[in-house]
């Protein structure tokens, strides 16, 4: 078994700013997803150019952490909410949900797209293997801030806390929903794909990577367990994802429409 190193959450402070590895993990992110969107947008299929992407960009991190924000709070800490509505605004100690930001990303992407004069489809085509990344150093924050720990387990690999030997699902998240997602979704956009489909890949494989995981990762306490034992409120909001994903591409691959 390893050890969790039980890293201080915060990198510094002054006073009363404190500078926390959980926000730094999205920053990276963010930075990558423009860093990787100036590579792309020199494509000639790209609906933005170099001038668009910081705009794009912007758009994109709103939806991120505003529907992540409101997404972590409707599907999982309603209550919580309810008792302490300011908790909404506290990023900082944690508390966002991947299926909020995606429909917050969503938004953005129709809003922004309406402007250029894209279709919202066309907008996460572009988007799609740039958001990976940032999945993937947000769950290593996770793991920093000690949260989401995945079940009891005898895997050599799992770590030591509190007592208990536990899956680290924060860092399986990280290697499927991030690392290896991008690595599939980079590869399959290096070439024009049919309209939707980069959208549909990337929206099936979050949703079964995620309802993978969720056999290992603890539900939130105050939920549990929604049916049989076993089903979390992490795969019941990833099924439509799966679902949605299948559809997207088939219906790109069977109108055989170039990317547009």
């Amino acid at each position: 078994m390893l050890t969790y190193p039980d890293i201080d959450p915060v990198i510094f402070s002054i006073g009363p700013i404190a500078v926390r590895w959980y926000g730094l993990m999205y920053v990276v992110g963010f930075l990558l997803a423009w860093w990787l969107a100036k590579k792309r947008c020199r494509r000639p299929d790209s609906p933005v150019n170099a001038e668009q992407v910081d705009d794009l960009v912007f758009y994109s991190m709103l939806g991120v952490i505003i529907g992540g924000r409101i997404g972590s709070m409707l599907f999982y800490n309603f209550d919580k909410f309810l008792e302490d509505p300011l908790y909404l605004l506290r990023i900082w100690e944690g508390g966002m949900s991947f299926h909020g930001g995606a429909l917050g990303v969503l938004l953005a992407m129709w809003l922004h797209g309406r402007k250029l004069g894209h279709t919202m489809w066309r907008m996460t085509d572009f988007v799609a293997p740039l958001v990976p990344l940032g999945l993937g150093f947000g769950r290593i924050g996770n793991f920093i801030n000690g949260e989401l720990w995945g079940k009891p387990t005898n895997v050599p690999w799992g770590f030591k806390v509190d007592g208990q030997v536990l899956h680290a699902s924060q860092l399986y998240e990280s290697l499927l929903e991030g690392f290896l997602l991008f690595a599939i979704v980079w590869w399959f956009t290096s070439k024009p794909r049919p309209y939707m489909a980069p959208s549909g890949l990337f929206l099936m494989l979050y949703g079964v990577f995620r309802f993978f995981v969720e056999f290992y990762r603890v539900p939130d306490a105050h939920i549990g367990y929604l049916s049989l034992g076993w089903v979390t409120m992490g795969q019941v909001l990833s099924v439509p994802m799966i679902v949605a994903g299948v559809i997207m591409l088939a219906m790109g691959y069977r109108t055989n429409g170039a990317a547009r």
